[in-house]
């Protein structure tokens, strides 16, 4: 599900069983992340499957990427793999006003 800015922090805020996961390239992960995200770069095609399959199917996955389009791919994926709470960042990192970290 496609989410703006404000209803995914929102939501994410209030949501006790979530998790975030940015599928961005390790480069793009290294220039900060939202708090808390794990990182599964889309780029590493089965790779990143596997790293789905390892993930507990009941959380809610708050996804983002740096725009919004992979995102939005990476939730289509997880809906496609029994993932029934998926959360896309509209705009994605770029336009992210919340709390960003260091991940380094």
């Amino acid at each position: 599900m496609d989410l703006s800015q404000k209803e995914w922090a929102d939501q994410l805020q209030q949501d006790n069983n979530a998790v975030v996961i940015d599928v961005r390239t390790p480069e793009e992960w290294s220039e900060g992340i939202i708090p808390n995200a794990l990182q599964i770069n889309i780029y590493e095609g089965q790779g990143f499957i596997y790293k789905l399959d390892e993930l507990d199917k009941s959380k809610n996955y708050y996804v983002y990427c740096k725009a919004g389009g992979r995102s939005a791919q990476a939730c289509s994926i997880m809906n496609q793999l029994g993932f029934e709470n998926t959360y896309n960042l509209m705009g994605g990192f770029m336009q992210w006003s919340g709390e960003i970290v260091d991940p380094n």
